[in-house]
């Protein structure tokens, strides 16, 4: 399978997965794992023949880029008494990918990542394993403050390791006279400057570029629109949440509130992400009349690492040695994402001596009640068939813990075993999330969306049925 997995990515744009474990770069134990991951949906793992014969069909057609689940063809081609005959498969897959069969790629769009910490580097690792399939997004360049005289390489160096996400995988050359980062073939230009409304683009041959604003120096219209005075930039994107009337955007949720016309966007915060589209879930089966969202973060940047002065409450306590509660915005913003739920929901925060991946817990109250066994089953399965199946995943094991999500590209992982739930509205759920990478893939969501170049996502999805949950002798009372 590897190598069709790989000529369908870099041919055709074509991102093959198994209930949303990607396929692309996946060893062969990978591969294996998520045909036994498919024992979610179904009582046995998925024949990996059925799997080949799905890939080397989809070779044979003329498509456009998609992320296509295979798992869920191979259901509904069985469904349907299929024998795996080539013609037959390719005239039902012709059928089921209509949307995307003889599309053109989109046309590409410049990307600027302004500011190169830790979000920075993920979403530019992001867009250089995408570059191969010509998503439609081009990195470009990274600006940057002067940090002395080997800044070049040390920002390469940054790049090519990280102590959380590992290795980069592939070659990076730094080239110190014409001021570039050559990484797996896409060259990336360094620019330093301190004032972000001063840089001509245009001289480096960018134009129309999306700035993606990664430094949180500016969070509102005034601050953010001075990238909107350099020269070649077109659109800007925040990577935390925005104020005053920027659309805080959480990927498919509010994504469709992204308007030709809107110059500024923010992406809103990692946390935002991890819970919104789970609270978008639940609203939508069985209403959410209010809740208590408590975050246990890992500690970030912006805390000190030994005590010393910081302007943030607690925050200049030593991160490493000390749980530090401290604020949260996220409770309130998801309302900008969710109207709806403005005003019902609180929340605070935990930042805890670990690196990296936090967990939200929701304690809610619902529209009605609800079981363990409902609700789990629900967000099961709104993880593996929903439009939501992007951002939230879903865990049943009593040995998780939190390294075991580095790296997961959802903006949420629903824990099952912590569900607590006795049969009236309460219910207090689990949400792990990689605040780093996890969030970082729904920024390059966000991109891909304002670039018109986000993957469709086949075959369609099916609506999430709710079960039933007889209702407590008390009420029948």
């Amino acid at each position: 399978m590897i190598p069709v997995i790989g000529r369908l990515y870099r041919e055709h744009g074509i991102v093959p997965s198994i209930h949303g474990r990607r396929l692309v770069g996946g060893s062969p134990i990978d591969i294996l794992k998520a045909h036994r991951f498919a024992r979610q949906t179904a009582d046995e793992a998925l024949d990996p023949a059925k799997t080949l014969a799905v890939l080397e069909t989809l070779e044979s057609l003329d498509l456009g880029a998609a992320s296509v689940d295979i798992a869920r063809l191979i259901g509904r081609f069985d469904a349907q008494g299929g024998t795996y005959e080539r013609a037959e498969l390719a005239d039902f897959l012709r059928s089921e990918l209509a949307e995307v069969v003889g599309a053109e790629a989109p046309a590409p769009t410049d990307v600027v990542l302004y500011g190169f910490g830790r979000i920075g580097r993920l979403i530019a690792r992001i867009l250089i394993a995408h570059a191969g399939r010509g998503s439609g997004l081009r990195l470009r360049a990274i600006v940057v403050r002067r940090g002395g005289e080997n800044d070049l390489r040390k920002r390469a160096s940054l790049l090519r390791r990280d102590s959380v996400h590992g290795a980069f995988q592939g070659s990076i050359e730094v080239d110190e006279q014409n001021q570039t980062i050559l990484a797996n073939g896409t060259l990336i230009q360094v620019i330093h400057s301190d004032d972000p409304a001063a840089i001509d683009y245009t001289r480096y041959g960018i134009s129309d570029a999306i700035v993606v604003d990664n430094t949180g120096r500016w969070r509102d219209e005034e601050g953010l629109g001075q990238h909107l005075r350099s020269k070649g930039v077109a659109r800007v994107l925040l990577t935390a949440p925005g104020k005053g009337a920027i659309k805080n955007i959480v990927y498919g949720v509010n994504g469709d509130d992204i308007a030709p016309g809107d110059a500024i966007l923010s992406a809103a915060s990692c946390t935002t992400n991890a819970i919104t589209p789970v609270l978008a879930a639940l609203d939508e089966a069985y209403g959410v009349e209010r809740g208590h969202v408590e975050t246990v973060h890992s500690f970030t940047n912006d805390q000190n690492l030994i005590d010393n002065f910081h302007k943030g409450d607690r925050r200049g306590r030593a991160a490493t040695l000390n749980m530090v509660i401290t604020e949260t915005g996220a409770a309130k913003a998801v309302a900008k994402a969710l109207p709806q739920l403005k005003g019902r929901l609180t929340g605070s925060a935990i930042r805890v001596p670990t690196p990296d991946v936090s967990l939200a817990i929701l304690n809610l109250r619902l529209g009605r009640a609800v079981t363990r066994d409902e609700i789990n089953g629900y967000l099961r399965r709104t993880s593996l068939t929903s439009p939501l199946r992007q951002q939230i995943d879903y865990v049943e094991s009593p040995e998780v813990v939190s390294t075991d999500f580095v790296g997961s590209n959802r903006a949420g992982v629903v824990d099952g075993l912590a569900t607590i739930a006795d049969g009236d509205e309460n219910v207090v759920l689990y949400v792990w999330y990689d605040n780093e990478f996890g969030y970082s893939c729904q920024v390059v969501r966000v991109l891909e969306r304002m670039a018109g170049a986000h993957p469709i996502v086949l075959p369609e999805h099916e609506p999430v049925a709710v079960e039933a949950v007889p209702a407590p002798v008390s009420a029948v009372v």
